[in-house]
This record gives structure tokens, sequence and C-alpha cells, in this order.
């Protein structure tokens, strides 16, 4: 890959070339500021941006928009510190950042500290950009349970420019007791912590971070939080599993949206988000052959337009809307739901 660092360090900035060229990558280009490096990335255009947060002349976040409206590229944030500086990281994911990971630094007797986290992923990113498979047809679920009175299911996914795509959602959507959400942002474990209480503040739900064997619980939103995959158990606890292990999305929509069909005893609301690649198409499809509501953003609201484009393609989204209007049209088809459950009333407790 050829990678381009933004680093307004020299030390810092020789570190990385270092570490990126022993990891058999070539150094696109160096930028020492983010007007630098949006002029630079204008006249060429590099595979992968290695970018530090707290940069002179234009920050992070100011030269991630620009580059994103100007000429857009994959950009891979490089932080010392996760909960001093996360309310600028989740800005500049919302306007296209990848990802980010903590930034190498030399260790005082000489090597570095971080460079093997750092090339993992960077190769993690390369096999994202590669990614042009068409997504594979959902296999067959066995049929879930039968079980009532169960809170309403929102599943929200996303992946470049999602933190800012989940926050307006968010914002816009009432507290509502029986309504439980899950979240899977394509998001390194590390800034977990630090999305979810981001989002909280934008949000009237609780933003918890979601933990093996936890139950879903009305009026909370739960937060993917590892690098393994999320998945609801067929005990309607979260659990989280390595499997599969080729897969470079993770935590991997798809394999979350196939555990919900497979095990989530009712139809709930899906909505697919902003992100590169095809993450979450096939998914979105098999909830919806199973009679859930599917909405995907659409090309104009998105920041990448990759996962919401391949799921409609395949004609995974019921709706596709653009981001102002997804959550009104959640609303409404949770008042459908209810309306529905008042006319029948069958349900039996949900413990």
């Amino acid at each position: 890959m050829r990678i381009a660092i933004v680093n307004a360090a020299p030390a810092s900035v020789e570190m990385l070339c270092r570490i990126v060229s022993a990891g058999g990558h070539e150094i696109a280009w160096v930028a020492l500021n983010g007007a630098d490096a949006v002029s630079r990335c204008a006249d060429d255009r590099p595979d992968l941006i290695l970018m530090d947060l707290l940069l002179p002349v234009m920050d992070g976040v100011q030269a991630t928009a620009a580059i994103m409206k100007r000429s857009p590229c994959p950009i891979l944030f490089l932080t010392t510190s996760v909960t001093e500086n996360a309310a600028k990281l989740f800005e500049a994911m919302g306007y296209g950042a990848l990802d980010a990971v903590h930034a190498p630094v030399l260790r005082p007797g000489g090597g570095t500290e971080g460079s093997h986290a750092l090339l993992a992923k960077i190769t993690t990113i390369g096999k994202l950009i590669g990614a042009q498979r068409e997504p594979a047809p959902a296999a067959k679920p066995k049929a879930p349970p039968r079980v009532g009175h169960l809170p309403s299911f929102i599943a929200l996914a996303s992946s470049t420019g999602g933190p800012k795509a989940l926050a307006a959602i968010l914002a816009s959507l009432p507290y509502q007791q029986d309504v439980a959400i899950a979240i899977v942002q394509h998001l390194d474990m590390q800034f977990s912590g630090g999305l979810a209480e981001w989002l909280g503040e934008q949000s009237r739900f609780r933003v918890v971070l979601a933990r093996d064997r936890m139950r879903i619980q009305p009026g909370t939103a739960f937060l993917a939080s590892t690098n393994d995959h999320l998945v609801l158990a067929r005990d309607l606890t979260l659990r989280y599993t390595p499997e599969p292990a080729a897969n470079p999305y993770r935590p991997s929509v798809d394999v979350f949206f196939a555990s919900l069909r497979e095990n989530w005893p009712e139809p709930g609301i899906a909505v697919l988000l902003t992100g590169m690649g095809n993450d979450g198409a096939a998914g979105l499809l098999a909830l919806r052959e199973a009679g859930w509501y599917t909405i995907a953003q659409d090309r104009n609201s998105s920041v990448i337009y990759g996962m919401p484009a391949a799921a409609a393609r395949i004609g995974a989204a019921a709706e596709i809307l653009p981001l102002p209007e997804i959550a009104p049209a959640i609303l409404r088809q949770l008042d459908r739901k209810r309306t529905a459950y008042a006319a029948r009333d069958e349900r039996i407790p949900f413990d």
C-alpha cells in the first residue's frame, strides 16, 4: 500500500516511516500540518493516510472534512489519548475517518511500542479496501423461540462516517421504555468506551458497552465493544465470538444480523448506515425476508456509500432514506407495531 503520514513531530514522522516501510509498504508523502495534507492528497491520493489528531494550521478533524470532500481516501488516526481526544476523534470519524489506533511510542531503551498493532490495523484496512465481493446469501436459520412482551428491537449498524450518523439518529429518538437498541460500529475495541460515552451524551437512551452474556434490557442501547463479533444467542443474551476469523469486518454487521434473524423472536427494525465495503447487506436482506422493517441510508447523506449501496443493490432495504428521515421512520414503525399488539394482545411476559 502507498501510505501518507501527517504528523507535526519530526521524530514521530521518522518512527512512522520506519514502521510503515518495515511492514512492506511505500511512503507516498509526508505532511507536517493539516492544510498541507489536504493539498498533497488532492495532488497525489494515497491508499491510506496515517493522521495525527492534533495538528498545526488545520487540525485532524478539519483536514479530514476537507480531504473527504475534495479527494476522499481512507484515513486512520493515531492518538496518544483516547479519553482526552474522544470528542474530536468521533467528530473526525463522522466526516469519514475509518478508525483510530494508539500511536506507537519510542521505548526508553530503544525500539518502539505499538508498531505491531499499527501494522495489523493497516493490514485489516487493506483487506477492507480490497473487499469488492458481493455479499454471500445468508443461511436459512432455525425458527427462533416464541417469546412475547419483548421490547421492540432496533439494530443500528455503521462503519465509515458512522459515529456522526448514529449520534444524529439517537438524538432524534425520544426515550421509550419498551424499546431496546443494539449498535454495531466498525471500530477498534480500545475506542469503544469513549464512543459509548459520547453517544450517551447525544441520546435519551442509556448507552452501555455490550458485555458477554448481557441480557437485552428495555430503555438501553448496547454498543458492540470488542474486536470479536457480537451475536445474540438463543437465550437472548449477547455473546462474542471470534468466528468467522477470516472476516475483516470486526465486529461484523452480517454476523450480528444473522444472529438476530435466527434468535430474536419477533421482527424488529434494522438500519444500515454509511460505511465502506458491503458488510451488513446480506444480513439486512435476511432480516427483511424474516419480516423485519429494514432501512438503508441514501447516497447523498452517506459519507461513504458502500454498505448501504450494497444493500440497495440486492433489495435488502424496505426504504432508502436520507439520514434526517431515518429516526422519524423508526418512530412510525414502532407506533404501527404497538397498534398491532394492542389489537391482538397475544404477548406473554418477557423476563
